[in-house]
């Protein structure tokens, strides 16, 4: 049974309303070759950015993420209170004042204008610790809504590497079963090759003998077909295992690309160098895909 991969590529959200204010959290990864997590929030806010931070890096081991805290607060509604204790003390004070001449009595707006008899506030839309304790709430569903995102996409990813794998390994079964490969055809070709040396002239039979062998050990694609079927059985192996394999895919694809190169470079006859380039084109595709597993 298949085991399960996640991708690096996912996107979520989570969103609420605190008193009157809105809140939104949003998060979106994409491949990486480590885990790059990046916060944005309001000011006053870092405190419950870290903590998104860190459920995040517990929860990915790779990728680049972008997460983004967004808040939406009702326009301020200012509150007026009047101290009427001190407004009355003041009062008193001044009445009991003897007036100059020519100097009026004291006004009541001239007593509100006295620093401290009137106070202003404004109202926040929302109380802090609920503010707090609910978008450290949203964090965890955050998460968790971005896990089962990479985890879907992962399994469509599964499905498509594992694709790869096969087209792969009949293209090295292909290469295997060539007739470019049989013993005659190698025989003629090396027959034909050592026919032009002759006609060259000017070669022993020792020379003959040694260019024949090197000619032999060239057209041999017998290590690179074996190397290619061990890469298939660990990049298998890992499929069926699952987990975070990314890393290793992408050391099998480079390796896969490595022989298929070489099996190109090797092949004395066109079937053998076009099932060479196809193999080299999946490889490439193969490639492509596991730099988003996770």
């Amino acid at each position: 049974m298949a085991g399960t991969i996640a991708s690096m590529t996912g996107f979520a959200r989570a969103a609420g309303t605190t008193g009157a204010v809105q809140w939104l959290w949003e998060i979106r990864s994409v491949n990486g070759r480590g885990l790059d997590i990046r916060v944005r929030v309001p000011n006053g806010f870092e405190a419950v950015g870290e903590a998104a931070r860190a459920a995040l890096s517990k929860a990915l081991s790779r990728g680049q993420c972008q997460l983004n805290l967004t808040l939406t607060r009702p326009e301020a509604a200012t509150k007026v209170r009047i101290d009427e204790s001190l407004l009355a003390s003041l009062a008193a004070a001044v009445a009991r004042v003897p007036r100059p001449a020519g100097v009026g009595p004291a006004t009541l707006d001239g007593l509100l204008a006295v620093r401290g008899v009137v106070e202003t506030e404004t109202d926040a839309g929302a109380d802090p610790e609920a503010l707090n304790r609910d978008l450290t709430a949203g964090i965890d569903r955050l998460v968790a809504d971005l896990v089962a995102a990479r985890q879907a996409e992962g399994a469509k990813l599964h499905a498509i590497v594992g694709g790869q794998v096969e087209a792969i390994t009949g293209l090295t079964q292909a290469a295997e079963d060539c007739p470019a490969r049989r013993p005659e055809a190698v025989r003629a070709r090396l027959d034909a090759s050592v026919a032009a040396l002759v006609g060259a002239g000017g070669l022993d039979p020792d020379r003959l003998h040694q260019e024949a062998v090197l000619l032999a050990a060239k057209a041999d694609v017998r290590e690179e077909l074996d190397r290619l079927r061990a890469h298939l059985s660990a990049a298998g192996e890992m499929l069926t295992q699952g987990g975070t394999i990314g890393r290793r895919l992408d050391f099998l694809a480079q390796e896969l690309g490595r022989e298929a190169n070489t099996l190109c470079a090797k092949a004395g006859d066109i079937t053998l160098s076009r099932i060479g380039l196809d193999l080299k084109a999946v490889v490439e595709q193969f490639r492509e895909q596991v730099q988003n597993v996770e």
